[in-house]
């Protein structure tokens, strides 16, 4: 990334850190978010396009094949992640793309309980099953997540021993709380410029031509070469061989395993769809499905009613 967002990243985290140790916990986390959606307000503003996704959604995956066609097209640094300005750097023709979980920006701008923030921008909105988002969010607050990240975004104490069905069906962190988020953006499809929704499991199923929808949302136009070299980079196999490698630069340790032993700890864990039912009895996952079926929004289409013309 530009020297100038890393001094402004490095910036923030020293204030947070500092307000961690001199304020009481409730003002320090609100500062922290209200300039960490700062921040994000001003790479969203001069973006070119945002990415947005609930967290463990499949954020990482489809940025490393976004990353990949952009490496291959303009013969950049395999090792480089597509973050905002980190390509646009090397070669001004590639875009600056905003990667974000949307979890900030309302605390700086106050609106919470809409998605006009976004309206000028050209979006892509990755949309996953919210019980396998909310199972895989469950390994990733045990295994990777960060205490302060946790207090930030409400989650379960850390000391905490969460089962996890009460985990997934929990209101602080589990699918009520992905569901609010699914539907709220939703309801905004109409009162943005541009948007583009993506399913995660349509996205496994046809990887290739999802991706192209997606390029192809991005005023570029992939060969089938291209593509294909792009899947084959992006491999569940390849992508968790270069998480223990350490293999991409300039991502801290966000590409890292909490613990190589340990294949639930890793970002690439299982890659599966409808891989929640793995976890729980028949009853268990009957009231997930329930909860699902009651409270999502249809226009992902996730239920029987056909899903919005704009979701792939």
């Amino acid at each position: 990334m530009s020297i100038g967002h890393k001094v402004r990243v490095a910036l923030r985290q020293g204030i947070a850190m500092a307000s961690s140790v001199t304020m009481p916990r409730d003002k320090s986390l609100k500062l922290e978010r209200y300039l960490r959606g700062q921040e994000d307000a001003r790479m969203l503003a001069q973006s070119d396009y945002a990415v947005v996704s609930y967290g463990k959604s499949g954020r990482t995956w489809l940025c490393v094949l976004l990353s990949r066609y952009f490496q291959l097209r303009y013969k950049l640094p395999a090792d480089r992640l597509l973050q905002y300005d980190s390509l646009h750097v090397l070669d001004r023709a590639v875009p600056r793309v905003m990667f974000t979980h949307d979890n900030y920006l309302g605390d700086y701008t106050g609106t919470q309980d809409s998605k006009a923030d976004y309206a000028g921008s050209r979006v892509v909105l990755l949309a996953r099953h919210p019980a396998d988002t909310a199972v895989s969010q469950f390994f990733q607050w045990k295994h990777r997540m960060r205490d302060r990240k946790k207090y930030i975004n409400n989650y379960p104490d850390p000391k905490d021993d969460v089962p996890l069905i009460d985990f997934v069906l929990g209101e602080s962190a589990g699918i009520p709380k992905i569901i609010r988020f699914m539907n709220l953006w939703a309801a905004e499809f109409d009162k943005l410029k541009a948007i583009r929704v993506v399913r995660y499991e349509t996205l496994r199923r046809d990887t290739a031509k999802t991706l192209g929808n997606v390029l192809e949302f991005m005023n570029e136009m992939a060969t089938d070469t291209e593509l294909a070299q792009c899947v084959e980079f992006a491999s569940v196999e390849n992508m968790r061989k270069m998480e223990k490698d350490t293999f991409f630069k300039g991502v801290g340790d966000r590409m890292t395993p909490g613990d190589a032993s340990n294949p639930d700890s890793y970002k690439v864990r299982r890659a599966k769809v409808g891989g929640y039912r793995d976890y729980f009895t028949e009853d268990e996952v009957a009231r997930i499905d329930e909860l699902v079926a009651r409270t999502l929004s249809p226009a992902y289409g996730y239920s029987e009613a056909p899903p919005d013309p704009r979701v792939v």
